[in-house]
């Protein structure tokens, strides 16, 4: 175990867990990233489905793990394409439920396995409405109860954007957030993930991304170019041909600039962890470095980079068949004292 703590990881919230050593078969980013995607399996917690109507008349569903009154709870905002179906999102309901803790998984429109949108917009990088909405619905539910927002990925980009948004508003039972492989760049994310092996994430990313955007299109004829989208390949090229126009943005770019995480950070006040692996393949080094400098200026941020993890790995172990996870554990454990 690596004992040393670096200085970025001093600050608001209790002492984080020793990083474990990397694991000798999972050598690089690629693996553990790939590896806790497809080799992870995690069963589904014991959690009920509600749905609940959204301002602009769409629906938007939630996952619940119940605990009594006045018990901490922990949401949960998904990354990208993700869904009930994460490993990282029901391993993260099991920890809570370890801890006697409550949880909710908010599953973005379009994520429920069920397609029950009913207006053309779906969701993206910027979507702090939605995650606005469902915090303070679940804090109006039981106002004692103290929250901790978790945001993974794309989740962790909205988590950001909304506690800037927020400043010293966000409702109180909000005692914390973390936010994990954080796209804080989206524009240099998108770019990143076009070279090299990341290229198969992205093509992943888009042949989901164009399926259900082709489901959209027999709903709703017209929201965006056929033709252009026949012809995506990359995520840049689906957020200039579907997201920037269905969602009131000029273009990729002007989305990108709008709603990256990084612009936000500075006005967070809500005691936050920001909790990426350095060798995160779906986003530049440097990007980290500029996020360090910001995090040095609010007090209210807390950086934790260690060395190794992937996007989303954060993987384990003397050997494969004994495979241990650890962010669920950083996670909750940083998130305990100040609940």
């Amino acid at each position: 175990m690596d004992q040393l703590e670096s200085i970025e990881e001093r600050g608001v919230g209790a002492p984080l867990p020793a990083v474990p050593q990397p694991p000798w078969w999972l050598p690089g980013p690629h693996l553990p990233t790939v590896w806790g995607k497809l080799a992870r399996r995690v069963p589904m917690p014991p959690t009920r489905r509600e749905q609940w109507p959204l301002p602009d008349g769409d629906v938007m569903s939630v996952e619940r793990l119940d605990a009594g009154p006045g018990v901490p709870r922990v949401v949960l905002f998904h990354g990208l394409e993700g869904s009930t179906r994460s490993s990282y999102a029901r391993a993260l309901l099991w920890a809570a439920r370890a801890r006697g803790w409550g949880a909710d998984l908010v599953l973005w429109r379009t994520c429920d396995g069920a397609m029950v949108n009913r207006v053309p917009r779906a969701y993206h990088s910027g979507a702090s409405d939605d995650a606005d909405f469902a915090l303070r619905r679940i804090a109006a539910e039981d106002p004692a109860r103290p929250l901790l927002v978790v945001g993974v990925s794309l989740g962790g980009n909205v988590l950001c954007k909304w506690l800037g948004e927020q400043g010293a508003n966000a409702p109180p039972q909000v005692r914390g957030a973390v936010a994990v492989s954080v796209p804080f760049d989206l524009a240099r994310c998108a770019r990143q993930i076009e070279r090299g092996f990341a290229r198969v994430y992205g093509r992943f990313f888009v042949r989901s991304l164009r399926a259900k955007t082709l489901a959209k299109l027999e709903r709703f004829p017209g929201i965006v170019d056929a033709a252009a989208l026949a012809r995506v390949r990359t995520i840049w090229e689906f957020d200039d041909v579907v997201t920037a126009p269905i969602h009131g943005f000029r273009d990729a770019a002007d989305y990108y600039t709008r709603c990256s995480a990084l612009r936000f950070l500075p006005t967070v006040r809500v005691p936050t962890l920001l909790f990426n692996a350095v060798d995160d393949p779906f986003l530049p080094v440097a990007v980290l470095d500029e996020v360090r400098a910001v995090a040095a200026t609010n007090p209210a941020l807390r950086c934790h980079f260690p060395s190794y993890g992937g996007h989303v790995g954060f993987v384990a172990g003397a050997v494969p068949w004994a495979a241990k996870y650890w962010m669920e554990e950083t996670v909750l454990a940083w998130g305990a004292e100040l609940l």
